[in-house]
This record gives C-alpha cells, sequence and structure tokens, in this order.
C-alpha cells in the first residue's frame, strides 16, 4: 500500500505543472544529473594540482585559433544535418514516398558507422590514389579535388551524424497533430506549402535537439578530424593525453572543451524557446495525414537514395571490396559472434538504462522549466560533449577509488555508455514529452483514476515513440563506442568496435570489413524492426 501511494505521488509530480515539484521526481532527477556530471568532477579534480604553465596553455591565442576552428566545424555540422534529416523524416513519415518504409531504415544506419572507419572509407574511395581516383584515370582524370581540412572532416560528421536529427525529428512528426495538414489543404496549401507553414515551426523542439546532439557530437569527435587533418580542440586534448604522462594538461583542455560545450548548449536552450506545441484543445489520436507528393514523388526519392548511396553505400560498398579482396587472397572470413553477442548485449542495456534516466530530467525541465531544471538538464549533457577516452578515464579513477566491486565489470562500462551518450534518448524523450498537453493527465483525474493509472495508460503510451527512438538513437552510437570499451571493458571482452579498430590499427583492412559489415547488420536489424513495427496513426 505504501508503495502505491509513493508510486502515485510520483506520477502526481510528474504530471502537475506546477512552479514547485515534488521531491519525489527532483530527487531521480538530481541523482541522475550527478551521475553525469562526474566527468566534470574529474577534470576539477586534476586541473586543480595543474601547474601554471598548464593554464597558460588554455589562454594562448593558438588555443583560441584551435577553438575557433572546433566553432566553425560544429556550424557547418549542424546546418548540413539539418538540412538532410529534416526533409529526409518528412519524407519517409509524412508522405506517399516510393519505399517509405525501406528509406526510414536506410537512412537511420549511417549513425552505426564510427567516425574513423568512415573517414577512412571516405579516404579511400574519393582521396588521392584512392578507388574512385583509379576508375576515373584512363578517363583522363588524373587528379580528384582535395577532401583534407573541413570540407572532409565536415562531410564526414554531416553523413554519419544526420540521423540524430532524423530520428527526433521522425519522433515528433509521429506524434504531430494530424488536423494541422487537414487545414493545410482546406486552405489550399500543397504538401511544401503545408511543410514551411505549419509542420516546421511545430518541429522546433525536436529540431533542437536533434541539433544539439549533433554540434556535441562534432565538439567531441576525433575520428573524423584526425583522418581528414582537421586540427579542432578534440585533436589537441589527444595530443596531449597521447605525448605526456601529464594528464592535468590535458584535463585544463578539456575545461575549455566544456566551455564550448556550454555556449552550445546556451545556444540550444534560446533556440528551443519555451512555446507549447501540444495541441489546446481535446481529441483522440488519429491516423497521420499521408501527402501525395504529386510530380515531387520521384524526385524526392531519389534525393534520399542519393543521402542513402553517399553515407551508407559507399562505405559498405568500400567494406564489400576489401571482404572480397581478402578473401580471394587467402584471408579467413571471421564472423565474431562472441563479439557481435557483446556489442548487441551491452548496448541494448545501455538502452535501456538510457532511457529510463531520460525519464525524469525531461519531466522536469519540461513540465517544470526554470533555472534549477535547467541546470539538471544541462547538466546531464555534460559527458556527451567530452571525448570518450576523457569520461573513461574519469570512470577509472571513480572506479578504483569509490566503487571497487564494479570496476573492470561490465555494469561499470553499461553506466560509462549511459554518461556518454544520455542526452541522446533525453533529446528524443523531452521533444516527445513536450507534445502531451497537461490537460490530458488532469481531465483523467477528474474522471477518477489515480495518478499511477495516469501516468501508465496516457502518459507512458504518448511518450512510447520517443522513447523508442531515445533508446534506439542510444543503441546505435553504443554499438560502434571504441575508447570506453576498451579502457573500461573487462577482461577479454570484445565488441564489433575493438574488432575493427584493432584490425585497421595494424592496416589488416580485410580482417576489418568484416566486424565492419557485421556491426552494420547487426545494427540494422532492431532498427528495421522498429520502424516495421511503426504504425500510421
Amino acid at each position: 500500500m505504501l508503495r502505491m501511494s509513493t508510486l502515485s505521488n510520483l506520477a502526481l509530480a510528474w504530471s502537475s505543472g506546477s512552479a514547485r515539484p515534488s521531491a519525489l521526481l527532483v530527487a531521480p532527477a538530481l541523482m541522475v544529473g550527478a551521475a553525469m556530471a562526474l566527468p566534470l568532477a574529474y577534470l576539477l579534480i586534476r586541473s586543480v594540482g595543474a601547474s601554471s604553465e598548464a593554464w597558460e596553455l588554455l589562454f594562448r591565442l593558438r588555443t583560441a585559433q584551435i577553438l575557433g576552428r572546433s566553432a566553425l566545424l560544429v556550424v557547418v555540422v549542424v546546418g548540413g544535418t539539418l538540412a538532410l534529416g529534416v526533409p529526409i523524416a518528412w519524407l519517409t513519415t509524412r508522405t506517399d514516398l516510393p519505399m517509405r518504409r525501406l528509406l526510414a531504415v536506410l537512412t537511420a544506419l549511417p549513425l552505426v558507422i564510427p567516425t574513423y572507419v568512415g573517414a577512412f572509407l571516405i579516404i579511400s574511395a574519393l582521396g588521392p590514389r584512392g578507388l574512385v581516383q583509379d576508375m576515373l584515370e584512363p578517363l583522363g582524370v588524373s587528379r580528384l579535388p582535395e577532401i583534407y581540412g573541413l570540407p572532409g572532416a565536415a562531410g564526414t560528421l554531416i553523413f554519419l551524424s544526420y540521423p540524430y536529427v532524423l530520428l527526433t525529428v521522425r519522433a515528433a512528426l509521429r506524434r504531430m497533430d494530424p488536423s494541422l495538414d487537414e487545414s493545410a489543404r482546406l486552405l489550399g496549401h500543397g504538401p511544401a506549402s503545408a511543410f514551411f507553414r505549419l509542420t516546421l515551426p511545430q518541429l522546433r523542439p525536436a529540431m533542437s535537439a536533434g541539433a544539439l546532439l549533433v554540434a556535441l557530437y562534432a565538439v567531441s569527435d576525433f575520428g573524423a578530424v584526425s583522418l581528414m587533418r582537421y586540427e579542432s580542440f578534440t585533436w589537441a586534448i589527444y595530443q596531449q593525453y597521447q605525448g605526456t604522462f601529464d594528464r592535468s594538461v590535458a584535463a585544463v583542455l578539456s575545461l575549455g572543451l566544456v566551455s564550448l560545450a556550454a555556449i552550445v548548449l546556451l545556444v540550444e536552450n534560446v533556440t528551443r524557446g519555451n512555446r507549447r506545441y501540444y495541441r489546446s484543445s481535446s481529441g483522440s489520436e488519429r491516423s497521420l495525414a499521408i501527402q501525395k507528393l504529386d510530380r515531387m514523388r520521384w524526385p524526392c526519392a531519389i534525393f534520399c537514395w542519393i543521402v542513402v548511396l553517399l553515407a551508407l553505400g559507399l562505405p559498405v560498398a568500400v567494406l564489400a571490396y576489401w571482404l572480397i579482396n581478402g578473401i580471394s587472397n587467402g584471408e579467413p572470413l571471421l564472423l565474431l559472434w562472441q563479439a557481435t553477442r557483446n556489442a548487441v548485449v551491452v548496448s541494448f542495456l545501455a538502452a535501456v538504462v538510457a532511457a529510463l534516466f531520460a525519464i525524469p530530467v525531461a519531466a522536469l525541465s519540461v513540465r517544470h522549466p526554470g533555472y534549477f531544471s535547467m541546470f539538471v538538464d544541462k547538466i546531464s549533457h555534460t559527458g556527451y560533449a567530452l571525448p570518450g577516452i576523457v569520461v573513461a578515464l574519469a570512470l577509472v579513477f571513480f572506479g578504483s577509488k569509490v566503487v571497487t566491486p564494479l570496476y573492470q565489470t561490465i555494469w561499470l562500462l553499461v553506466f560509462a555508455y549511459v554518461v556518454l551518450f544520455l542526452p541522446a534518448a533525453l533529446g528524443a524523450v523531452r521533444s516527445s514529452l513536450v507534445q502531451i498537453s497537461p490537460r490530458l493527465e488532469e481531465s483523467a483525474r477528474v474522471l477518477g483514476r489515480g495518478q499511477l493509472r495516469v501516468m501508465l495508460s496516457i502518459t507512458g503510451p504518448l511518450m512510447r515513440p520517443g522513447l523508442l527512438m531515445g533508446g534506439a538513437l542510444v543503441f546505435l552510437v553504443t554499438m560502434k563506442e571504441l575508447p570506453a570499451t576498451l579502457i573500461l571493458g573487462p577482461l577479454g571482452f570484445k565488441t564489433l568496435a575493438t574488432a575493427v579498430w584493432s584490425a585497421s590499427s595494424e592496416a589488416f583492412f580485410a580482417q576489418a570489413a568484416a566486424p565492419a559489415l557485421m556491426l552494420i547488420l547487426s545494427s540494422s536489424v532492431p532498427m528495421a524492426v522498429l520502424v516495421l513495427r511503426e504504425r500510421n496513426r
């Protein structure tokens, strides 16, 4: 009886729109925020003992230039991912696009390709003396345009990270009121006009959530920027970690990266705004209105397939070439079933835990906006903005000194994944919750339903698209995570990402092709199941 009363109070704290949230909501949200702030605490501890030379390094002109280059990369990548992700999400959700369910799966899969693998594949295909150069040389093309620097780094990150925007916007579209499209048609608007005038403004929270993930991803990435020879802030941090045993210098530089992430979070908070995006009238859930593209049907399909070809088809083709070439030269075919199982299990656990952790933080942020809820929300994004090696070393520090029984276990590794990727779930859950009117919960309470029943029967099902998409995002990005797995994984624990890295680092590209293709295939199966189970409501 006491337990049911506690759950009911928690449900009331969730659904209430009052300015003073219950402690039963604040407590779990604050615990999640504190857990996510562990890497920042580690950096502060390391930085306290840093020398004056380390702090002077942070304020040098060279550091400011690298910071500016990182900011430029973020702006370009965010703009590119919004330009790709938003229209593809609308086309695969709300229109009669040919093969839209297949495209809904394929357009999300580039997210599972690690940036260091994607960048290397792009270089091997489009770089000097690459595969494309070899094919075009008989036609008189002696050299392809330079891909190194900002164009290569930004292009790689855009094509591998636009699914962040795609999946969060797609979840929001499935929750949007269909009467908006009906009103637009009655007013004489075509598909394009209705999208820009009515649909796009309603997608503002989801677009901000996806853009935030992309921005923080670009801030913390090392694989693409290093291979494309683009000096970013993350590159400078890795140089310090590899070039010296004194980690305090890298910790000070990481605080600079946190400052850049704080600016990104501030900009996202301003662009998201505080408007309401749920319908004000009552009504039941209805099927999504499928708009006919008419003459634009096939041009839109060609656009989507070009994106799939560049973001997924090209890497898969290069990997298949390496695999076939290796087998023809006598290389053994290693399918690595145990590594696949390990990767799927830890990714699934991380997805479930991250989705659960995201619920109280999102509920506090949406239902009780204010300085405190904003602080908890932003501190929960800290780990995502830092390089994986920083987060991993922070958890090594706390694991070996505070929670010794969890050190070198799969549970500390799962926790590291949650620290790194919680924002991926948080953005999707929040953009879904913001579209649910509190009046639905209030009406159910007036009709005599208890708070627990309201949460389970109304709020929970309405949040399901956001929870599923948030969990899917965490699953996909966890499958390819490398630094945390190498540092925190139990002895002998291997995943597909570590298998790809160990083979490619030794230039055994044929051996790296098989686990890389297995990584894409094993990630595509749950994504396909998730998309195919979606119903047009």
